[in-house]
């Protein structure tokens, strides 16, 4: 018995040594590891690391080279850095600070891929406008879109350095957007020379983490990349086809992989318990029937699957309700207690509508520069009020909090405003009053908008206000600036008018939502997506399939629960969305499905074998 346990549990262990042999300096080769949801890539990944470091890190060192490892969020990025202690031997970037770092210098090559993809693009829209109807919206569009990128290709030899942020918005006739970098940098790798032969001095070993979602064009680029350079780059792929939840990826990434490649499969799971495996199984039955066993201390698991009416009025408290059934079900009490359970929802709005604030998201969001920003917290308008503001509200009874923050962001405690004033106290006394009169908005349990507060920083000068928030003072114009401005960058004209409404709209929200939106992108709430939460792991897990509430087109449960066709791509996207969400599971699992029909739900779930006639509850 003992020696069966030995077995299940060091089951994978002979994929870490199949890995770091690939990794040879003399012989590199290529691979693409298969590990399936809680198999631990995320640790294989890193001993392999670790195996370079210990094995070739002073031959890698001496000869100026390094190991660049591409991660799909900043977050992964981050965890990976930590786990190999900031040793600088390996370069970890998310995909898009890795494509940037590959192109960026390169003006002359950047200037001319945009001349020739914007002409390009410029044509195919003028030939859709002359077949086309004139006077519809579509058309509207399509004019505006070809004014737009005539603009930009006027102005292309004006540009003498091109600027890009991996992290955040890029404005301005220098800059390039995320999908501009990814594309060109795929181009360049597979088709310049030159940049080929740094790339490959540079790193002779490159590791992409979720490489089932990243980037077709990036991907692409280095799969030509490595066939060029055999013998001396190895490229090593870690993924699981199965958890591609974006369209942007390569769809068949893993299948007809050149002969020379090593294809590395993991099969035990440490995550999730026995029930919840074998519904793994019965989900990816259909596609690659790659199956998965638990480790040998897996506990059983309880999941059950709730089917309630599409059109219900309040669901929230349906839900809530099936949160309590599951404590008695799972003789688990902590799925009584919100705060412990992690529910997953389709869209981002969503949870904004059950945490409590829509009104400061739904604006924002509708503005699609801005989405990327919102979802990770980095929207520079929000976080002048998410780094300024709410910690100095939070901080109204700490007398040394208050001047830390105000030390570190006010323009009136810079050098230059303490030194252009004769009376320092003052001053002083001028800043003190500003505090206060901001603090005062907020007192007796006071509901200021983001516009109110916006509008005293604005009368004070406590801080100073971001380019992007100033036409919301004035209007639709932008006033003169104050001393504490910066200057004003040239913008895309087309997307001023919609982002300007977007942000009017959200500063009429109440201010107070700031903390349950800081809240929700640190992780930190009860609510996340489908897509959020890949790579995470929560004891208890409820999954929230609502597509008439998502109202989007891309994941369609009731089709799935319904249908199945696994020919439809529509379904097959929602099977491998639901795979992930299961997959989040360490001790219970939950789901939640609104249907127009949920006796057909109930129906096709059992006869596929996922469930159990009493795992599955219609009638609560």
């Amino acid at each position: 018995m003992t020696n069966t346990i030995i077995d299940i549990d060091n089951i994978d262990n002979h994929v870490d040594d199949e890995i770091a042999a690939c990794l040879n300096l003399k012989n590199p080769q290529s691979f693409f590891l298969f590990a399936g949801a809680g198999s631990g890539k995320t640790r294989s990944l890193v001993k392999a690391l670790c195996h370079i470091r210990l094995n070739l890190g002073r031959e890698l060192r001496l000869h100026n080279k390094r190991v660049a490892v591409v991660t799909y969020t900043r977050k992964a990025r981050d965890e990976i850095i930590s786990r190999i202690q900031y040793d600088p031997l390996f370069e970890v970037s998310t995909i898009h600070a890795f494509a940037w770092s590959i192109i960026q210098g390169f003006n002359q090559d950047i200037r001319e891929w945009l001349r020739e993809n914007l002409t390009l693009e410029i044509a195919e829209l003028e030939q859709k406008e002359a077949k086309g109807r004139k006077g519809t919206k579509a058309s509207a569009e399509r004019l505006a879109d070809i004014e737009s990128k005539s603009r930009r290709l006027s102005r292309l030899d004006s540009v003498s350095s091109f600027v890009y942020n991996p992290d955040g918005e890029n404005r301005g006739k220098g800059s390039l957007n995320h999908a501009d970098v990814l594309k060109m940098t795929g181009a360049f790798v597979r088709g310049k020379k030159v940049l080929q032969r740094i790339l490959r001095d540079g790193f002779p070993f490159i590791l992409i983490d979720e490489s089932q979602d990243t980037n077709k064009n990036i991907i692409d680029g280095m799969f030509a990349f490595q066939a060029e350079n055999k013998g001396a780059v190895a490229l090593g792929l870690f993924g699981d086809m199965m958890q591609r939840i974006y369209a942007d990826g390569v769809a068949d990434l893993g299948l007809n992989l050149p002969s020379d490649w090593a294809t590395p499969k993991k099969k035990l799971n440490f995550r999730c318990p026995k029930r919840v495996i074998t519904l793994l199984n019965k989900i990816r039955e259909a596609t690659d029937k790659q199956q998965q066993v638990p480790k040998s201390t897996a506990i059983e698991g309880t999941i059950r699957m709730f089917v309630l009416p599409a059109n219900m009025e309040n669901k929230p408290l349906a839900e809530l309700d099936i949160a309590n059934k599951m404590a008695a079900l799972s003789g688990d009490r902590d799925w009584a207690v919100p705060e412990e359970i992690k529910s997953l929802i389709l869209e981002h709005k969503m949870a904004a509508r059950r945490l409590g604030f829509l009104e400061m998201f739904a604006p924002l969001y509708g503005f699609e520069p801005f989405r990327t920003g919102l979802r990770d917290g980095s929207l520079p308008c929000v976080t002048f009020f998410a780094t300024r503001v709410a910690p100095l509200v939070k901080a109204k009874d700490d007398r040394f909090a208050l001047m830390r923050i105000v030390n570190k962001f006010s323009p009136l405690m810079s050098s230059e405003a303490l030194k252009g004033t004769e009376d320092q106290k003052t001053h002083l006394k001028k800043l003190e009053d500003a505090v206060k009169s901001l603090l005062k908005l907020f007192a007796d349990d006071s509901a200021p908008t983001f516009l109110e507060v916006l509008q005293e920083i604005h009368k004070t000068h406590l801080f100073g206000i971001p380019d992007v928030l100033r036409p919301a003072l004035a209007g639709a114009e932008v006033e003169e600036y104050g001393e504490d401005a910066v200057e004003q960058p040239e913008e895309n004209l087309d997307d001023r008018a919609d982002r300007d409404i977007a942000i009017a709209e959200f500063l009429l929200a109440p201010f107070k939502q700031i903390w349950l939106y800081q809240k929700y992108v640190s992780g930190l709430a009860q609510f996340d997506t489908h897509q959020g939460v890949k790579g995470l792991e929560f004891p208890r897990v409820m999954v929230i399939m609502d597509d008439s509430e998502a109202g989007g087109f891309a994941f369609k449960y009731d089709k799935l629960f319904t249908v199945g066709s696994e020919g439809d791509a529509i379904t097959a996207n929602t099977r491998r969305l639901f795979y992930v969400t299961c997959s989040r599971a360490e001790r219970s699992l939950c789901l939640v499905a609104y249907s127009s029909n949920p006796a057909a739900v109930k129906s096709h779930v059992v006869n596929q074998g996922w469930f159990t006639d009493d795992e599955v509850v219609v009638d609560l």
